[in-house]
């Protein structure tokens, strides 16, 4: 029976390590200890997400509980588990007075370093999913399992505590397919330094506009839609245009992976910002004022027919039998010069860029290779806020200039690299100022640290070595494009990507 000083011993050891192999000893270690019925919850724990989600829980009731801490040490992972599917299902009248009961008894019933755990993870500080790729590895190592057969049930499944636990107890995880109306992990793109070199790199290859959009995955049966975005949260009934439009396909069953933006009358893309608007609303009015576009770009089963193993030429084939008009503009096997006039035309309709994509390339869901290439006329990063600080003259009173950090993909904190005020406009401004207490964890008359959750889209004209910075590399030229509501900061460009543009 493993306790939660088993697992905040655990968790403390990986994060005082760099290694990547000593971080996933620690934690296939105590994977090789747990029972059947704590494996989920224990991966869970260790990874900042608990199976339960969100249980109600926020930062200022946590704070505000003010118990003694226990003298010894007593909880198991199995009592906090339970604990954390109570808060969960706790709900109606007289539920307040319900969740802050348990939760004393929760933290009554901890020591010092259980309880700064768990409102650590209770509050998403631990939730920066950075540790998933060393999970992954460290089951395989548990389990014995080949670690490509873990990354593709994890792909599938989209549930790490649960991969896991069939992993550990013998279970066959070759077993887990493509399942319809369960969202599949998206694959990522790589930034492209150039057209050229993406072009020279990916051959054959395919072409497509770069979208300032949302990613959505589209699931349809006979009876059903389903639509989920990049983080799979299901948003079916926020986009029923779209529902309508995917009902209308020439198919029985199709799972597509896509985009969908706001067009202004011209045809040129409205603001990011106002696509997303839309996530969470179900209003009919709303709907009617900004009617969302789809444009599909990869076909994961068609008809009955699983096509995620099969090469991109085959996928995009069965794409443009299944959706017709609604695939995204592009070209299979390009010539330069078509391809450059593409990326043309994609910037001149008010596009991001264009992708090149590797025609022989399989679906690699939920990891950022090279096979897929995002090539845009200015370089940009997705970076994590680790603070800002308080402005000087007309920024007087607003949180102004912020801390970015890349994430850490060996599973430490995200690793700053550089500051920057520019390009933040007034409303930004407002609403920065406003939203960070939120996430604060700490700070000074100067600066609010905040819990690395908000993920940030930097615009750079390059980066350069530096030592003021502990990943040895600097920003050059940062201004903020946006922020990314629609990434967690496990989506977060890693520090590898951004020393990478080094060269």
């Amino acid at each position: 029976m493993l306790t939660m000083t088993d697992v905040v011993t655990a968790s403390a050891e990986v994060g005082g390590t760099r290694s990547r192999l000593a971080k996933v000893d620690t934690l296939a270690a105590l994977l090789r200890r747990a029972a059947p019925d704590e494996i989920a919850p224990l991966v869970g724990f260790l990874t900042g997400s608990p199976v339960q989600g969100r249980v109600g829980a926020g930062w200022r009731t946590l704070v505000a509980l003010d118990r003694p801490p226990a003298a010894a040490p007593s909880l198991t992972v199995g009592a906090v588990d339970q604990a954390l599917t109570a808060l969960a299902e706790t709900s109606g009248k007289g539920s307040t007075a319900t969740r802050r009961a348990l939760l004393d008894d929760l933290f009554g019933a901890a020591t010092t370093a259980e309880q700064r755990f768990l409102i650590a993870l209770l509050t998403g500080e631990l939730r920066q999913g950075a540790l998933e790729g060393v999970m992954l590895d460290a089951v395989a190592k548990a389990a014995e399992a080949p670690v490509p057969a873990v990354r593709r049930a994890f792909m599938l499944s989209g549930r790490l505590p649960a991969t896991a636990a069939i992993a550990l107890t013998g279970g066959d995880l070759s077993a887990i397919g493509l399942q319809l109306h369960r969202p599949v992990r998206p694959m990522l793109a790589a930034p492209g330094s150039s057209l050229a070199d993406a072009l020279t790199q990916l051959t054959p290859c395919a072409i497509e506009y770069k979208l300032d959009g949302a990613r959505i995955q589209v699931h349809k049966t006979p009876d059903r839609v389903t639509i989920y975005t990049r983080t799979l949260r299901e948003i079916t009934d926020s986009v029923p245009e779209l529902v309508s439009l995917v009902r209308a396909l020439p198919c029985s069953t199709v799972v597509l992976d896509g985009e969908t933006l706001a067009l202004s009358d011209d045809g040129r893309p409205r603001p990011f910002q106002e696509t997303m608007s839309r996530f969470g609303s179900t209003v009919e009015e709303q709907v009617k004022a900004l009617l969302l576009r789809p444009y599909f770009f990869d076909c994961l089963h068609l008809d009955g027919k699983d096509l995620i193993d099969l090469p991109l030429r085959d996928r995009a084939a069965a794409l443009r039998r299944a959706v017709g008009e609604h695939v995204i503009p592009g070209l299979v096997d390009p010539s330069v010069e078509d391809a450059e006039e593409l990326a043309a035309r994609a910037l001149a309709e008010g596009h991001e860029g264009v992708m090149v994509k590797d025609l022989t390339s399989v679906y690699a869901a939920g990891r950022r290779g090279k096979a897929w290439q995002k090539v845009k006329p200015v370089h940009t990063l997705d970076l994590v806020v680790l603070g800002a600080e308080w402005g000087h003259g007309r920024r007087t009173g607003s949180l102004s200039n912020l801390h970015l950090g890349a994430r850490d993909p060996d599973g430490g904190p995200p690793v700053m690299v550089g500051k920057t005020f520019k390009g933040l406009t007034d409303e930004l401004l407002r609403w920065q100022t406003e939203e960070f207490p939120r996430y604060r964890s700490g700070g000074d008359d100067w600066t609010v640290y905040m819990r690395p959750e908000l993920v940030v889209e930097i615009a750079i004209d390059g980066v350069q070595v530096s030592t003021r910075y502990p990943g040895g590399v600097a920003l050059r030229f940062a201004r903020v494009v946006r922020y990314r509501p629609d990434k967690t900061a496990a989506e977060a460009d890693t520090i590898d990507t951004v020393r990478g543009l080094l060269a």
